[in-house]
Order: C-alpha cells, then structure tokens, then sequence
C-alpha cells in the first residue's frame, strides 16, 4: 500500500515524503516515544508495508491492541486528516493475515520450547542463578547429554537436578565440584519458575520457528503476534524467551548477505526489558546476535519509550530510527532527551532538542539509512495512518482465528515422550525393585538364621532338658535306694530286737537252768 514505484515503503511525511529502504532494514530500527505519542502506530504501519512487501513479522503485543490488524479500520477524524494533508491518495481500509501466539495458551497458539533448546546459559538467568549456581547448572546439562537423557520440561530438569544431587560424589573427579547449596538454590529457582508458567512454556511440541514464514494468497506475509498481556507480568520469562527467539533464529538461518527486502522483521515493544539488570555478559550476547543476525536477512524494531533504555552497544546497531514526542519535567528525564536529541544526524532547519518536547501526537523525528547505508538527516514528518483496526478485536474473533488457523493441529496437543523424567524414574523405580528384593532376600535369610537359631537353642534347651532329666532320673534313682535301704535297715532292727529279746530270754531261761543245777537246786 505504501510502497512507490521504486519498491520503498511509504513511511511518514514531512517537508518531503520519508521512505524506509526495505534493503537497509534488517540493520534494524528503533521506534520511541513517551506513553500516548504514537508509538504503536508508527509499529501497525511498518509492519502492514513488510506485510504487503511479502515480509513475514512477528510483534510482541503487550497491551493488546495490536489484535485489530486481522480486521479492516474505520474512518475516523485523525485518519482523515491524515489523509488531507499528506496527500494520500486511493487510500483503503484493510485487513492482514494474521496468527495468534501466547505463551499460556489462552489468547493464541501454545508457544513452548524445550529446557535444552533454552540452554544453561539463558536458563541460569531466566533462574536468576549466580556465577557458582550457574555452573552447576552447566553440570547438570552436561551429565545429561554424557548419558543421552533429554531434558525438555521442567520435571526433566527437576528430576535431574535431584539426580546429579543424590550422586555429586561420583561425578565430583569428572566434572568438578557440585556443592550441595548450589543444587537447593536451582530447585528453589525452579519452583519460582513454575509459579511464573515454567511449566506452560516448557515442553513439546517446542514451536518451529519456520512457521512464522508463511503467505497468504496474495503473497503477503503473516503477521505472527505473540499475546503478552500475561507473560509482561513476568518480565523475566519475557525478555528471556525474546532472546531465546533471536538466538534460535540466527542458529537457524544461513547466511543471506546482502537482500532486498529482509526475510522477517521482529517487534519487540517494551524493549527495555531485555535489558533490565542485565549482566554484561547478556548485553554482550543480545548485541553480538543483533550484529550477526542481520547478514541472515533479519529485521529487529526496538520500542521502548526512551532511547538511552537502550544498552549503545546496542544502538549502536541501529540504524533506522523513529522517535516520538518526549518529555522532560525531571533532571534525568532532560539527560535523556538531550541523549536522544544527540543521536540524530542534526537537521540545520530547527532545534532536535527543543523539537522532541514539541511534537504533537502521530509526530515523529524520523532519521533512515538511504540506499548506501548513511543516516538520513533527522526530519521532523508525521507517521502515515495505518489501514488495519486501530482497536482490539473481541476474543471470540481471536479464538475463530485460532480454530481455523492451518497450524491448530500442530500445536494445540502437548506431547511428552520419554526424557531425562521417564529414564530417571525407570531407574529409580528398577534400584527401587532390587532393593526390594534385596531387602526380601535379607529378611528370607535373616529368618532363614533366626530359624537355625531357634532351633539350635531348641536343641540346645533340649538337650539342657534331658540332661536335667538324667539328672532328676538319678536324683530319684539315688531317693529310692536310700529310701529302700532305710526301709531294709528299719526291718532289720526290728528282727535284730525280736532275735535279740528272744536270745535274751532264753539265754536267760538256760542261764538259770544252769545255776541251778551247779547249786543242785535243778528240778529232778
């Protein structure tokens, strides 16, 4: 639609018209601008010129309002003023192909990834993971592939984190120290993670990124729009997977050189938050990416509300810029301003500094790269209107776009094939069964012991038993001998007294039979 004879996009007008160079664009762009200036304008108009240019996009939305491109706008006062005084003619109201994406699956197609396509390095920030934490994390990743276990969700990374916990003895020789607080700070980092839809994110099937290069009939490239009004409440799990998405995509591409026209153009709104808090080593991978990644044919727009949100090695990468109205009402704001001003080619026909507070709504200093890659001089223009929905469409529309959308199938279903999960329970479960039957072995013997025990005592007492029983045999023997022979010897007395009472009598008889006769008094 707003494209020229010569094959540029019809960006904004000022003086002159201002075009963007589809062939400088993948040295990507900047739009900024104070809240309610016109920021996300200038991002429909950009992105509807690539569009009709046969250039897929993918934009973040953070507050929605980018859902009304799959519908046709409607005439209104702004517009058509617009249209009057920029001179636009056979201007038409349209709508764009359109794909929704969200990463918790409400408002679009599940966006998920695997935990090793994520990598250590951006998971470990993603965790909020220190120097040491971090490298136990590499550990950990690194025992997983040394033993062909794939961790694609959380529980694989949970299981094993668990895993190389229980075992930090054995791998301490190979791989290094593994300190039992490292291992607790990740699985708290985790369980944090989860709380922020960890567990939505991660998984399969992990979206395929060349399905964001799709046309329609006409030949116009799909608007892929990621739904952020839930993920921009976690501005971790935000910023990291914007970066994921970048890195995975210049993994992805091969090299292009020098294009007419990029292969995709990305919007990242709220672009700051890629680099709050950030460390060095974050900044330093985000701009080696945007560096490299525009020889792959690829065009990133920043939006952010100031440029100096921006890291310079960053902007420095930059060269198409659209910035709106900004204010400066404190000290830092009026740093800012003067930073933003300064990074202009200065246009000789009025002041960039005092101009930036004085531009009106749908204004904009605008400053391209012409057809040899130089930096236009900074013009003052405003941004042409947009042909789609200005307004978010109603969310019955939106999951209609879904249903019907040729990638529904694909997508909708999780799929969870066995990884680092299945394996370490299968092993867990296997260690589990033998120490069962170890344990059952144990107890067999031990029963089998206490069993030969038993009857060993039983023998022994027994054996006790009967030798008390000889020995009460005997003692008994020896009673009734003595008590046979105290009977013998009882008996005997009194026959002894019998015999001895008769001896004496006759003795007694014969004795005087005997003096008798000797006296001659014997009876005759």
């Amino acid at each position: 639609m707003y494209m020229n004879d010569n094959g540029k996009i019809w960006l904004a007008t000022g003086e002159d018209r201002v075009y963007l160079e589809p062939s400088m664009c993948n040295r990507h762009g900047l739009i900024a601008g104070a809240t309610g200036t016109g920021k996300t304008v200038t991002l429909k108009v950009i992105a509807e010129s690539f569009s009709d240019l046969g250039v897929p996009t993918f934009i973040a939305d953070i507050k929605g309002d980018l859902t009304g491109m799959c519908m046709p706008g409607c005439e209104n006062k702004h517009i058509l003023r617009s249209i009057e005084t920029m001179k636009i003619e056979n201007f038409s109201y349209g709508a764009y192909p359109v794909r929704f994406f969200d990463v918790y699956a409400k408002q679009g197609h599940p966006v998920r990834t695997t935990v090793s396509d994520m990598g250590p390095d951006l998971l470990a920030r993603l965790l909020g993971l220190s120097d040491v934490q971090s490298g136990v994390l590499r550990i950990i990743f690194r025992i997983a592939d040394d033993n062909g276990m794939l961790i694609l969700d959380l529980k694989d990374l949970r299981a094993m984190v668990q895993y190389v916990g229980d075992n930090a003895n054995d791998y301490k020789l190979k791989y290094g120290n593994i300190a039992s607080q490292s291992i607790g700070a990740i699985q708290r980092a985790l369980l944090t993670l989860e709380d922020e839809g960890g567990n939505i994110f991660f998984g399969e099937p992990a979206l395929d990124l060349a399905d964001w290069f799709s046309w329609d009939n006409e030949g116009r490239g799909y608007m892929n729009i990621l739904e952020c009004n839930e993920l921009f409440q976690h501005p971790l799990l935000y910023s990291t997977f914007l970066l994921w998405m970048l890195s995975e995509l210049y993994e992805m591409l091969p090299e292009a050189g020098d294009l007419d026209k990029p292969k995709i153009a990305f919007f990242f709104d709220e672009a700051h938050l890629l680099f709050n808090d950030a460390p060095k080593a974050l900044i330093e991978k985000v701009e080696q990416v945007c560096r490299l990644i525009r020889s792959k044919g690829v065009s990133v727009w920043f939006i952010s509300q100031n440029p100096s949100d921006i890291p310079e090695t960053v902007l420095s990468q930059i060269g198409n810029r659209v910035q709106h109205a900004l204010r400066a009402y404190t000290p830092n704001e009026q740093t800012a301003l003067r930073y933003a001003a300064r990074s202009f080619r200065a246009n000789p026909n009025f002041d960039t500094e005092r101009t930036l507070q004085e531009l009106a709504t749908g204004e904009a200093l605008v400053s391209v790269l012409d057809e040899k890659g130089v930096p236009t001089i900074v013009e003052k223009a405003g941004i042409l209107p947009p042909r789609s929905s200005m307004s978010a469409v109603e969310p019955q529309l939106i999951q209609q776009t879904i249903f019907t959308s040729d990638l529904r199938d694909k997508y909708t279903e999780t799929v969870d094939r066995e990884s680092a999960y299945e394996m370490l329970a299968a092993q867990y479960e296997k260690q589990e069964a033998e120490q069962k039957e170890a344990e059952a072995e144990f107890e067999e013997e031990k029963k089998e012991v206490e069993t030969q025990k038993y009857e060993t005592e039983l023998d022994k007492k027994r054996a006790q038993l009967e030798k008390e029983k000889e020995k009460l045999e005997k003692e008994r023997e020896a009673l009734r001998q003595k008590a046979k022979k105290k009977t013998t010897k009882k008996t005997t007395s009194v026959m002894t007294k019998t015999v001895n009472s008769a001896a004496n009598t006759i003795g007694r008889e014969i004795g005087k039979q005997i003096i008798r006769g000797i006296f001659g008094t014997t009876k005759r």
